[in-house]
């Protein structure tokens, strides 16, 4: 059965790879300049799927081919210092559960403008990623592995997000020549009926000992176009619930091209407040290396989640778990256009092992 699944994503493999060495790599922005002042710039980003999972319970495999994002961008400025983001997505697109999502489910992914007053400080407003774990703040279009982390948005749900954002303000700057960062904001998190409980807190430091790090989003993997060697730390709190990170993240040219490695620790607690994320210790980490000739990374992702409290979920929902991928991206035009593909093999303490074959085709322009 497994052998099958293999022979058909390489089949997959093999047609998307064609289309994409025939395509040229994209180049440029689309860029509307008004003035000065005020510029409109327009981007996409695709990710198509195909994946086989196996399924212990029936002795079979799910197969899907769909649309794993499909995000239409909107940024801009539209005074001196004042800019915007926005970004659709209909995610899942094809996907078959119970049934075949085929209708466009499209939602707000990000939304939220920027006042940068200076280097030092920076204010955010509207929805947005929550500063939390380096994992979490990187931009899908240039993650290393195929995805996130399993459970790096472990708070999502029980905070009432949208995988890992949620509206509210924040303050963010650099010092110290731009190798110290700092994140902090107050957000709406999880309402009660009559909104009359506490708002969310959350923050983040972030200390860049080689070449600094700018922007809203972090990078997954530079391709050896940056020194970057970052150590990060944050807190994410509401009411009686705590979350803590602790993260590493480098990014060097070595050898044949560059290595990428990443580590994060998180530790959710959602005590009376979040019933549903019982105290866990999440781990993540990340490593692959660039072989520039050819364009290639062979890359692995480990995940692992600790279950620290007894619990009243099911232990199959919600226990120990470990997870184990590795893979390959080509880059053909870097994170423009590329394709990954990718074996996971997810093991629950308590549950049977399921095996997952994984390839994407990824388009991006922005």
């Amino acid at each position: 059965m497994h052998s099958r699944a293999f022979v058909d994503l390489r089949r997959f493999f093999f047609v998307l790879s064609t289309l994409l060495l025939i395509s040229p790599p994209a180049r440029g922005q689309a860029v509307i300049n008004v003035s000065d002042d005020v510029s409109l710039k327009f981007g996409v980003l695709g990710q198509f799927w195909a994946d086989a999972i196996s399924d212990p319970t029936s002795d079979s495999e799910t197969r899907n081919v769909f649309v794993r994002r499909l995000r239409l961008i909107t940024g801009g400025q539209v005074a001196k210092k004042v800019t915007f983001f926005i970004e659709t997505d209909a995610p899942n697109l094809g996907r078959a559960t119970t049934s075949k999502n085929i209708t466009p489910s499209v939602i707000i992914q990000d939304a939220f403008a920027s006042f940068g007053a200076a280097d030092a400080f920076t204010l955010d407003a509207g929805l947005m990623f929550v500063p939390f774990s380096r994992n979490s703040l990187q931009s899908a279009a240039t993650l290393l592995p195929i995805d996130y982390g399993a459970y790096t948005f472990a708070q999502s749900a029980p905070t009432q997000s949208s995988t890992g954002r949620d509206t509210g303000f924040q303050a963010r700057g650099y010092l110290i020549d731009k190798h110290l960062e700092y994140r902090i904001g107050a957000f709406q998190g999880a309402r009660d009926p009559g909104s009359h409980n506490a708002f969310r807190y959350a923050g983040r430091l972030q200390l860049n000992l080689l070449d600094p790090e700018v922007g809203f989003f972090y990078t997954g993997t530079y391709l050896g176009k940056k020194k970057i060697a970052a150590i990060g730390a944050a807190f994410d709190k509401q009411e009686d619930y705590r979350a803590y990170d602790a993260d590493a993240f480098v990014d060097l040219p070595f050898w044949v091209g560059a290595v990428t490695g990443q580590f994060d620790y998180n530790r959710f607690d959602g005590r009376s407040v979040f019933v549903t994320l019982p105290r866990q210790n999440a781990y993540l980490a990340e490593l692959g290396l660039l072989v520039a000739p050819v364009h290639v990374t062979p890359f692995l992702q480990w995940t692992n989640r600790d279950i620290a409290t007894p619990t009243t979920i099911a232990t199959s929902a919600a226990g120990d778990e470990h997870r184990f991928s590795v893979g390959a991206a080509y880059w053909w035009a870097a994170h423009n256009a590329n394709v990954k593909a990718a074996y996971t093999l997810v093991a629950p303490d308590a549950a049977a092992e399921q095996h997952e074959f994984t390839l994407q085709l990824q388009l991006f322009f922005f």
